[in-house]
């Protein structure tokens, strides 16, 4: 009785954020991911680096004793970076049992998207680094939300370190 009581628990989280993003800002720019992806959200904290990476894996955090290697947003869309300030912070996401941190600008809010108000990412050249990481085009009254698919944004070549870790849960 209690396993589906907690299977009735889980599902009702997942209807909860169901349609709902966490938006933060770049610059000028407004982005969104699954509230569904998002475990929680931290302040900056101090960042180990790991030699011989890509320019935007800053580094490694000691979360609670778990540690989780940190992207900086903008480094890897090719914008132009920003300095962190107090207003920086971390998205926490876990995508496909791989667990990353996010260094955005800062935080927006917490928005619900209808599926029939997302349009598909527009076709643009493959300059833009950011391009390729959309999953659609969120609206919202007049504003328009750029929808990432962390899938996408996780799974590119250059980051070896999702597959280290799942490896490494396999040992």
């Amino acid at each position: 009785m209690e396993e589906k009581l907690e299977n009735l628990e889980a599902l009702g989280q997942e209807d909860i954020r169901q349609g709902k993003y966490m938006t933060f800002c770049i610059g000028s720019d407004v982005f969104g991911i699954e509230l569904k992806y998002v475990n929680e959200i931290i302040q900056m904290q101090q960042i180990a680096p790991i030699p011989e990476v890509e320019h935007f894996i800053k580094g490694l955090i000691n979360l609670r004793g778990k540690i989780i290697p940190v992207i900086d947003v903008a480094d890897r869309f090719g914008k132009q970076l920003f300095e962190y300030n107090d207003r920086t912070c971390i998205i926490v996401i876990d995508v496909q049992n791989v667990v990353v941190g996010l260094i955005v600008e800062t935080i927006s809010e917490v928005v619900s998207i209808e599926e029939e108000d997302i349009l598909p990412p527009p076709n643009v050249s493959k300059a833009n680094a950011q391009a390729k990481f959309i999953r659609g085009i969120g609206k919202i009254g007049d504003h328009v939300k750029l929808l990432l698919d962390p899938v996408k944004l996780l799974s590119d070549n250059s980051l070896d370190f999702a597959e280290k870790q799942e490896e490494d849960e396999e040992e």
